[in-house]
């Protein structure tokens, strides 16, 4: 067995281990009502699962980009919801990979996850930051994802804008928003309205100024989600 392969048995092991110590069969059974799927759960929700979080911080740190990826496909292989999110969270733990080498995995957790859960924390944790470190770089990368046949790596390219704030290109934002206006999707017509509220927090009266010019473009749930957060600070009227 590889230092690999074994690092990653250990990982498996230490975190079904806790995981199991943890489960709740009721809360299970509540929890993929909530996310409307068949795959199976412990029952241990965000709360309990922070102390395993930790331990995979203090334990298993990787020691290159090889290792980060491999620990991350091996709690991500896993059958078990919980596991799959402990493998976003490790993602998140190491700012040192969180780089451009490191989108085509977010890529790959985006497509096979297609669900909210899985798609939104990609998005805005691990994507997003990328982009906004690398610009030029990644820019190419995020258009690219406006176009795919995927709606939930569309809707990835809206929401790696999110945290942006004064930093966020209006201009690309935007002309995201203006092409994917007409979609019937819901994922995207409430990430469309998602990432404009959110931008609108730090750029008002740019936001402002793009949802009047393009009332007639966006659906009602995007513009209301849109227009959200510059109603309830009185920049604009309900």
């Amino acid at each position: 067995m590889t230092k690999s392969e074994t690092i990653n048995k250990k990982i498996l092991e230490h975190t079904h281990n806790a995981l199991s110590a943890l489960a709740n069969a009721e809360k299970a059974i509540e929890m993929a009502a909530y996310m409307k799927t068949s795959m199976p759960f412990y029952g241990v929700q965000k709360p309990d699962r922070l102390p395993i979080i930790r331990e995979l911080r203090d334990n298993f740190a990787p020691e290159s980009h090889d290792e980060y990826v491999t620990n991350i496909l091996s709690l991500w292989q896993h059958p078990n919801r919980e596991q799959k999110y402990l493998a976003i969270n490790y993602a998140e733990l190491f700012p040192e990979f969180i780089v451009i080498e490191s989108l085509p995995l977010y890529e790959r957790m985006v497509r096979e996850g297609s669900w909210w859960d899985y798609t939104d924390s990609i998005a805005s944790h691990l994507t997003g930051p990328v982009l906004l470190a690398n610009e030029s770089e990644v820019r190419p990368i995020i258009d690219g994802y406006i176009y795919d046949s995927d709606f939930w790596i569309r809707r990835t390219g809206l929401l790696s804008h999110l945290g942006h704030k004064k930093n966020t290109s209006s201009k690309h934002l935007f002309s995201y928003c203006r092409k994917l206006a007409s979609e019937k999707e819901f994922f995207i017509r409430k990430a469309i309205g998602w990432a404009l509220r959110e931008y609108s927090r730090s750029e008002p009266m740019k936001v402002k100024q793009f949802l009047a010019e393009n009332k007639g473009t966006l659906s009602s749930l995007s513009y209301n989600e849109g227009a959200k957060h510059l109603i309830k600070t009185g920049v604009m009227k309900g």
